[in-house]
């Protein structure tokens, strides 16, 4: 085995003993399922912050925005990247402090299916479980993308299988994630952040210097026709710019809507401490976004250059990027693979630090919502550990199932699922917090025409292309928003003790 795969070994094995330290450092703090789903609303402003955005932003940031960078140019993922930027700011601003308070009054919810149910006084359940399932729906391919990241790194690194890679990577986050739960899931995504933000500085700095400077970059980029601009888009096949027209923009930047319905960005928002304290995670987490994004989608750019100046090969998998300059990196010495091994590792901190989220929120739905809540009331807080658990493994494996293609896309398969959360979850939250005269009826049919509406427009609506061809987002949420609003009007308007709740969580956020 060469120097270089030494080095890097050693600085992920590192990385990967240090995540799983913390799940058993922390295992003893859960003493029931709301320490382990919810940390006991315990954390920090800096852990919220950091937490939510490193979650939040998973393997997409290392693989699918600068790969989508590379192939394609500045415009695709530059809008996507504004309307995501403009989405954390206001989440962080109108929802954060009114869902940290809502949940705490309304019978101390600690799920996002909890609190609807509990909102609106749905005593059957029927509005928990449909959260359930969409949440188990929806989580349970995007923490297969994360797993499939962790597939392709491994086997481009090391030449080994890639299922064989995947599972190993899926066994280390389901280890930390079942003992520590959500506050090893907070506390290893903060450390995670810190990694991944070190990973695309350095990469961005040895690719700019390796590809010639940034004249050279923007030499290259200006080179080909439409990759520079944010209203075309580069066309590889005979360099040529495909139109990205304003219709394109307001779709891409509807990326922004999906915030509102991530249940793993929005339990950091009921995990903090005191709520008085989101105001700064807001400014943390917003400037983090931009900076991050912004340096992830220069990485692309400067990868095709360094691609055209020989520097690394052409790419097979464009989302391999930065993996290719990690690898070109660790050719310079010991020291220089400890440090490709650090990048590599980011890669990882980006993946495992959504993968984790994503199981909670996944198996909080099957032990809590569904079995605890709807099916066994009466379970002890031993069992409900134990399912708690069992849950995460559970959904872990059927993950692992689906990430067995090696061919399949981070960016696709996190694209849908985000617009499922966004459609089903977003308008009802909305209206959860804001809207007075919203009901239960308005938020079940709201929450199922969105998640619906994400399979028609993808899979029905938006291949007939031209102006149909829209980022099934947009048009899901709207049409959800609309159903839910028309329902809840037709529909009995909800009783005193729902309005004057509500009253109370208004004059609380105004103090």
């Amino acid at each position: 085995m060469s120097s270089s795969l030494i080095g890097i070994l050693i600085a992920i094995f590192t990385y990967l003993v240090a995540v799983v330290a913390i799940g058993l450092r922390l295992a003893n703090k859960n003493k029931n399922t709301d320490d382990f789903f919810l940390g006991g609303r315990k954390l920090g402003p800096f852990v919220t912050a950091m937490s939510a955005e490193a979650s939040d932003m998973s393997s997409w940031l290392l693989m699918g925005l600068p790969g989508v960078a590379y192939v394609s140019g500045l415009a695709d993922p530059f809008w996507t990247a504004l309307g995501l930027a403009v989405g954390t700011y206001f989440n962080w601003l109108i929802v954060a402090k009114r869902l940290r308070t809502y949940t705490v009054v309304c019978k101390n919810s600690t799920t996002i299916p909890a609190f609807f149910a509990n909102r609106y006084r749905d005593d059957k359940k029927i509005l928990s479980i449909i959260a359930a399932i969409v949440i188990i729906v929806f989580f349970v391919p995007y923490t297969a993308s994360g797993f499939a990241a962790c597939g392709k790194l491994f086997s481009m690194l090391f030449g080994t299988s890639y299922f064989t890679a995947m599972v190993v990577s899926a066994a280390v986050i389901v280890a930390y994630t079942t003992l520590g739960g959500f506050l090893a899931a907070s506390t290893t995504d903060f450390m995670q952040s810190t990694v991944m933000t070190i990973a695309i500085i350095v990469v961005m700095g040895y690719g700019v210097v390796t590809a010639g400077g940034m004249g050279a970059v923007m030499d290259n980029a200006h080179s080909m026709a439409g990759y520079f601009s944010l209203t075309s888009m580069f066309d590889a096949a005979g360099n040529t710019a495909a139109p990205y027209g304003f219709l394109t923009i307001c779709s891409t930047l509807a990326w922004g809507l999906g915030y509102f319905g991530m249940p793993h960005v929005l339990l950091r928002f009921m995990a903090i401490e005191e709520p008085s304290k989101l105001k700064l995670s807001r400014r943390i987490a917003s400037v983090w976004v931009v900076i991050s994004m912004g340096i992830a989608i220069m990485i692309g750019i400067i990868g095709n250059a360094m691609t055209k100046a020989g520097v690394i090969e052409e790419l097979a998998d464009s989302e391999t990027i930065i993996i290719a300059i990690a690898r070109k990196i660790s050719e310079h010495g010991i020291l220089a693979a400890l440090v490709a091994g650090l990048i590599l590792a980011g890669i990882l901190a980006a993946t495992m630090s959504t993968a984790d989220s994503q199981l909670l929120a996944a198996a909080s739905s099957v032990s809590k919502d569904i079995l605890k809540d709807a099916a066994l009331p009466n379970m002890s807080e031993v069992a409900e550990m134990i399912y708690a658990r069992t849950s995460v493994i559970l959904v872990s494996v059927i993950a692992v199932i689906i990430a067995s293609n090696p061919d399949s896309s981070v960016f696709q398969i996190v694209s849908f699922a985000w617009a499922g959360f966004g459609a089903a979850f977003g308008s009802v939250m909305i209206l959860a917090l804001f809207w007075k005269r919203s009901n239960k009826w308005g938020a079940i049919c709201g929450m199922f025409t969105g998640g619906a509406m994400v399979f028609i427009w993808k899979f029905l609506v938006r291949p007939l292309g031209g102006a149909w061809n829209i980022y099934e987002l947009l048009p899901a949420f709207l049409i959800a928003l609309l159903v839910n609003v028309a329902v809840s009007l037709m529909t009995k308007a909800p009783s005193q003790d729902i309005t004057d709740e509500f009253d109370a969580v208004t004059t609380a956020c105004k103090n």
